[in-house]
């Protein structure tokens, strides 16, 4: 009998239709491809036109499918029937939600703005909900990243103009020699994997600075274990080296940044350690070609590093004479450092050797024509092909705003900073602080906010405090507490409302945030904090309204849910007023759009919250008749103008004589315009532009075109931080705005305006003999927000997340993989199971971030090994510091910035007898969307 072979379909049809949008599993933003099959989603790639990933699509990405499909979903509005975290809910109706919420917010909105507390997570429409929040006037609105990386994004703009991530990103093309710090796998993954990729395949040498050993840095040709909490020490020793080798790059540090400008050295003036400046208030320097004092952008000058005068028996420095004398001291040698840090000194000059070797002996030359602000043109564009990133890691401290200034001075003095094969910014950046906002907290009620909540305070004037010198708002950012917060302090919300301290508010209002789990310090507190009643049976905090796509654990403790979509069901913009996905050599944004229509009675937030303001009757919401002025967020991202001509979008305005990129009117086509561009818009820089934009006149003109500044905007690069000295020069008691008495040393401290080092704060308030040993998290490649391990794909690959622990702390306590060990800090414990981790600093365990769920939360079963082996080390850390015997509690965040510490963690570890699950243990919730199948399966098209 002959065989037969079955007949097989080589090449089947896939899809019937390929929509193209933004993927929203990551901050990354990528292009994706969506395959329709009967108007299902059927799978998703990469879209290889777009800008950001060119086709490459990571595990996250893909599995967006699951995330569309997740039986955890939400499925109409809520409203809570059972007590606060209990899950009882009832479904309602869109007008009975927006009626409660209506009627919770109206009356504050007459009276008492301030006592809305509006608060938003890892959602991308921060242009929308700060605007929403000014215009119903409470000064109590901020986002994420007061938790998440507000050091380096503070430390970027006060230091450069830009910081790491969505400002700038290395120059792939040229760059020699890559050195990361601090870098978890899952922010920006796609395009530092692609990165990473060229630059090995011709030879570069990535360096990772990490205590732990894995995504980047595990493909590392070299790899940094050290101490949690000591970059900047070692990034100090670094620069000590370069500047006793003099190994730094004088012209660049002379024409682009203010080390030549002088110091006011009078240790009698009102103005010591300020800036010289001229009559109309410029920074002065000194002209190495006349030795005259002149103002730092003098057409035809050449500062002078070594400048100075003298004046009534004071001789006024320059601040690079500052700086050497700071950094060539004994205490930054690397012998000094080298056991704090967890590096041997030879290794610390070694690699300060290498980075100045690839850096001066083999530099990048671009024969590309420019003029620099100063009228100067050059022939040719130098660079350093040196280039650094960083993230969370270093940020995460309480001394994470001066350890990312280190870097950022770092990479200055080598001359990296927006040079051929350094650090490059991506428009709209780079900005100079003084380009940004000051925040405002004027509260009028029934009327706007006086002007944005968030911004970039120049002195102890801007900062949000009432007259009688307690905080406006409920955060405490922009106070002396953390004078610099430039985005709030989200993780402080809920413990100063329960506290009523700086007072009480009436309704907390959260998107995307999920504060009764992973987003919060002190998770175990935090849900007490929000179930707690008052003495007349009231809950402390009167109102919750939340908004989620799915069944998350912060549902169970709102009275209120507004239902959000996935991201395929609904507009979204990646805006220029917000976080672009621009490339160095491109100014880009791009949209997300209703590629499927929901199946069930949601709606998505920005939508939502805009029907809501009309409601309300919002002015910037609502006509002079009172009818709403947008109907949802897709007629907002087309008509809204933040200015006349400046829009959310950049691409495809109306001009006078026809379409215009930038400015322009808006254009009812516009978003049509987007979906058949594959959901992205990209206009290039031209080529002689695309380096040293702070100072490329055709780069000021190109972004005054796009709208970035209404004109030229050219600055130098401040390594001595003129902000940070006038704090620090009010605690010395100078200055008509003066700090509370218990402050002042700490303030003199820590804001120094050339950057420092001080051990993080938990470190010096715990005893190091009961909690010897640092405790981080990271979030995995496969994962981002806390909903990643509800998707059916992503769980098989972290379904559980051990504690790892380093070869050496294994062996002292007898564990084996497999093994449980009780883990202590000075807030709380945890029971959980451990794996051995040889690549690991040895006196630090981790964990992966957000794998623990809570039973009942996510649709997941009762016994899912997220609920029984899963854990948070959340419960181990508080949101303020251990009492010090003061009578004060102090917070645990970043002084100056009021980031929250999360990597300061000290903890004990101890061998235990295996528990039945990870500790400590929560009663399950009850779920409103119930639990979902065992299986996942479906069949799309025929």
């Amino acid at each position: 009998m002959t065989f037969q072979p079955p007949e097989l379909d080589t090449s089947p049809k896939v899809s019937d239709e390929i929509r193209k949008t933004t993927c929203y599993m990551c901050a990354c933003r990528c292009g994706i491809d969506v395959h329709m099959k009967d108007g299902k989603v059927a799978y998703i790639e990469g879209n290889r036109d777009h800008p950001v990933n060119k086709g490459v699509l990571c595990a996250k990405g893909s599995a967006g499918i699951m995330q569309h499909n997740a039986p955890s979903r939400l499925r109409a509005p809520l409203k809570r029937v059972g007590p606060r975290g209990s899950g009882e809910f009832e479904e309602i109706s869109w007008d009975e939600a927006f009626e409660i919420a209506a009627s919770k917010l109206a009356p504050l909105r007459a009276k008492s703005p301030e006592k809305l507390a509006f608060f938003t997570g890892r959602d991308q429409s921060q242009s929308l909900t700060s605007f929403w929040a000014q215009s119903f006037g409470t000064p109590n609105y901020a986002a994420h990243g007061g938790f998440c990386s507000v050091n380096m994004a503070t430390a970027g703009i006060y230091t450069m103009g830009g910081a790491f991530w969505e400002f700038g990103q290395p120059d792939w093309e040229h760059t020699k020699l890559f050195m990361i710090f601090g870098v978890a796998e899952d922010h920006d993954s796609n395009p530092i994997k692609m990165g990473i990729g060229k630059i090995k395949a011709r030879g570069a040498k990535v360096i990772g600075v990490n205590p732990i050993r894995s995504g980047y840095n595990a493909v590392a040709d070299e790899w940094v274990g050290i101490t949690p909490g000591t970059d900047g020490l070692f990034i100090l020793a670094m620069v000590h080296e370069l500047l006793k080798a003099g190994r730094i790059d004088l012209d660049y540090l002379a024409r682009y940044t203010n080390a030549p400008v002088l110091l006011d050295c009078d240790p009698k003036s009102e103005d010591f350690g300020m800036f010289l400046r001229s009559d109309d208030g410029k920074p002065l320097v000194i002209d190495r070609k006349t030795k005259e004092l002149v103002a730092f952008d003098t057409p035809g000058i050449m500062p002078d590093l070594t400048g100075h005068i003298r004046r009534a028996g004071v001789t006024h420095h320059a601040v690079m004479h500052q700086m050497a004398e700071k950094y060539l001291d004994p205490q930054y040698a690397p012998e000094a450092v080298a056991e704090r840090c967890g590096i041997p000194a030879a290794r610390i000059r070694a690699l300060a050797a290498e980075v100045a070797r690839v850096a001066f002996e083999e530099p990048v030359v671009l024969d590309r024509e420019w003029t620099d602000f100063r009228g100067e043109t050059h022939k040719q564009m130098v660079g350093r092909p040196v280039a650094f990133h960083s993230m969370r890691g270093i940020s995460a401290h309480s001394n994470g705003f001066q350890t990312c200034r280190a870097l950022h001075v770092l990479q200055i003095l080598l001359g990296a900073v927006e040079t051929p094969g350094g650090f490059r910014f991506k428009p709209p950046y780079p900005k100079p602080v003084e380009a940004h906002p000051k925040p405002h907290c004027g509260v009028t009620p029934g009327a706007p906010l006086d002007g944005p909540h968030l911004g970039f305070v120049q002195g102890p004037e801007d900062l949000a405090l009432k007259p009688d010198g307690s905080p406006v708002r409920i955060d405490k950012a922009f106070t002396w507490e953390n004078p610099m917060s430039a985005h709030g302090m989200m993780h402080m919300v809920i413990a100063n409302a329960h506290a009523g301290d700086p007072y009480k508010i009436d309704t907390l209002f959260l998107y995307m945030a999920n504060m009764a789990w992973n987003s919060s310090m002190n998770t175990s507190g935090v849900m007490k904090m929000l179930t707690d009643k008052d003495e007349n049976g009231d809950y402390v905090i009167p109102n919750i309204i939340y908004s989620d796509a799915y069944s998350s654990e912060m549902v169970a403790y709102a009275d209120l849910i507004l239902p959000d979509t996935t991201y395929l069901e609904r507009h979204d913009c990646i805006s220029m007023l917000d976080r672009p996905i621009s490339e160095p050599d491109g100014a880009a944004d791009a949209i997300r759009w209703p590629v499927v229509e929901p199946d069930r009675d949601v709606r998505g937030f920005q939508s939502a919250l805009i029907q809501l303001g009309a409601k309300l009757g919002l002015p910037h919401f609502t006509n002079e008749d009172g009818s709403a002025k947008y109907a949802d967020y897709a007629d907002y991202i087309v008509n809204h103008e933040r200015k006349p001509g400046i829009g959310p979008l950049a691409g495809w305005r109306m001009g006078e004589e026809g379409l215009t990129t930038g400015r322009g009117a808006p254009n009812a086509a516009q978003l049509k315009t987007y979906i058949e561009n594959g959901g992205f818009s990209v206009t290039h820089i031209p080529k002689e532009a695309a380096y040293f934009k702070p100072w490329n006149m055709g780069y000021q003109d190109w972004a005054v075109g796009m709208g970035f500044y209404d004109a030229p905007a050219p600055y130098i690069f401040q390594l001595y931080s003129e902000p940070v000295r006038k704090f620090q020069r009010a605690a010395e008691g100078i200055g008509e705005h003066q700090p509370p008495d218990h402050l002042r040393d700490r303030l003199k401290k820590v804001m120094d305006p050339l950057p420092i080092w001080y051990e993080p704060f938990e470190g010096t308030m715990v005893d190091p003999d009961r909690y010897p040993v640092h405790a981080l998290t990271q979030r995995p490649m496969a994962m981002y927000h806390s909903w990643g391990s509800q998707n059916a794909w992503l769980r098989q690959l972290h379904g559980r997340n051990p504690l790892y622990l380093p070869t050496k702390l294994m062996r002292e306590h007898n564990l084996s993989d497999g093994d449980w060990a009780r883990v202590s800090s000075a807030h709380g414990e945890i029971i959980v199971p451990v794996m051995e981790m040889a690549a690991l600093n040895e006196n630090t365990v981790w964990t992966w971030n957000a794998i623990g769920k809570r039973k009942g939360a996510w649709a997941l079963d009762k016994d899912a090994p997220e609920a029984t082996d899963g854990f948070l080390l959340n419960h181990l850390i508080n949101e303020l510091l251990p009492p010090r015997g003061d009578g004060q509690r102090w917070a645990n965040s970043d002084p100056i910035t009021g980031q929250a510490a999360w990597f300061d963690l000290k903890v004990r570890i101890e061998k235990t007898n295996a528990p039945t699950e990870s500790q400590p243990s929560k009663a399950p919730q009850k779920s409103p969307v119930g639990q979902g199948p065992k299986e996942l399966r479906w069949k799309v098209g025929k």
